[in-house]
């Protein structure tokens, strides 16, 4: 991958169906988050190899990962090597993460270190509102935590309130309390050399948020999942500022595409010396690629 040839970086992107077509949520919780991000009139689960072509013709590059979430949600996910197979397959636009549920216990720390040593997997996705867990549980995260840092791999955290479950009675049973970023800062603070992503605008806490990536120097923030014309001032203000160097373009793809996202963050009153720096700048340095 040369970044170089690239327009912009996606670091926050859904393998959402396997190559045999299995979905990774259920179906009133897929359907429920279609609703929600107002899905209409194109692919919501695209194939990994529909996803590279898909951003190969757009000259970007794209973080993929799937959600491991099964203890909670009784739901497979995309298995992680399918992911990384498919990455290998295109490394000009796909960089793999992995995603391993904290449940999984020692066996999931073994797997996180095979993924990572066999497989080149490059970071980590959390749900921390769908997998049911504070991230600042130590009995429970932290030896994931240490096998991620040690290969010098990317934790990214979903922070704020998610579109899963939204709308569903009971929110599908996915408790909010568990993305505080507050929790996080926990985890920056008992890992200091790890590399940490706050996955979008983190509503309701996003003043949490900016004051976490301002105070721990490994903490960035990605920007997917909300269309830039509805970011928060605020997080305007820090990206153009003082986290300029640490703010990442995402798009949450499928369920927001890049195109919309881009239209949009054109009209966001962003200083000109800050845009490259979102797009891909940014992201390059935090994923090593050169």
């Amino acid at each position: 991958m040369n970044p170089s040839e690239l327009t912009a970086i996606d670091v926050h992107t859904h393998a959402e169906v396997s190559s045999r077509g299995h979905a990774s949520l259920d179906e009133d919780l897929d359907a429920a988050s279609s609703a929600y991000f107002k899905v209409e009139g194109r692919n919501r689960k695209p194939t990994l190899e529909e996803m590279a072509a898909y951003y190969r013709e757009r000259r970007m590059a794209a973080v993929v990962f799937t959600v491991d979430a099964e203890s909670a949600t009784g739901t497979a996910p995309v298995p992680n090597e399918e992911v990384a197979e498919a990455a290998a397959a295109h490394p000009d636009v796909l960089i793999p993460f992995a995603s391993v549920d904290p449940f999984r216990g020692k066996a999931g720390v073994r797997q996180a270190r095979r993924l990572v040593e066999e497989y080149g997997v490059k970071g980590f996705k959390f749900h921390p509102s769908i997998q049911g867990f504070f991230p600042n549980d130590r009995a429970l995260a932290y030896a994931l935590y240490e096998v991620i840092e040690e290969t010098g791999c990317v934790a990214l955290f979903h922070t704020g309130q998610t579109g899963i479950g939204a709308g569903v009675p009971g929110g599908g049973g996915i408790r909010l309390k568990y993305s505080n970023p507050m929790h996080v800062d926990d985890v920056a603070a008992d890992f200091p050399h790890l590399k940490i992503i706050l996955a979008h605008p983190s509503f309701p806490w996003q003043d949490e948020a900016l004051a976490v990536a301002t105070h721990k120097p490994g903490v960035h923030i990605d920007l997917s999942g909300w269309s830039p014309k509805y970011f928060p001032p605020q997080l305007v203000h820090y990206a153009n500022s003082l986290l300029q160097d640490k703010v990442l373009f995402g798009s949450d793809f499928p369920v927001l595409t890049p195109d919309r996202w881009l239209a949009d963050f054109a009209k966001l009153a962003i200083k000109d010396e800050v845009r490259p720096k979102i797009l891909k700048e940014n992201a390059a340095r935090l994923l090593g690629l050169k």
